[in-house]
């Protein structure tokens, strides 16, 4: 993941670099030189950095759908409060 890549996924996540950092058991200044490309994390931290990225994009997904259905289905209700009130 490049240094950018990684500060997106913290910030998708909510979280601060020392938050972060305690999912790795790592201290938030490694956070902030993998945010900034003075180091790399390890390959192990490499691949969770991957998974939280899969799971954000699930949740973000999700989401999408969810507010896609509640669109819908308010056009839906709104068409009909339309059809009763026309004469």
């Amino acid at each position: 993941m490049t240094p950018l890549s990684i500060a997106t996924l913290r910030k998708n996540m909510n979280l601060s670099q020392a938050e972060f950092a305690q999912l790795f058991g790592a201290h938030f200044m490694t956070i902030s030189k993998w945010e900034r490309g003075i180091v790399a994390p390890s390959a192990y931290q490499e691949a969770l950095l991957q998974q939280f990225e899969r799971a954000v994009e699930a949740k973000q997904k999700q989401a999408a759908e969810e507010i896609k259905r509640l669109l819908v289905g308010a056009g839906v209700v709104a068409a009909l409060a339309w059809l009763f009130t026309v004469k």
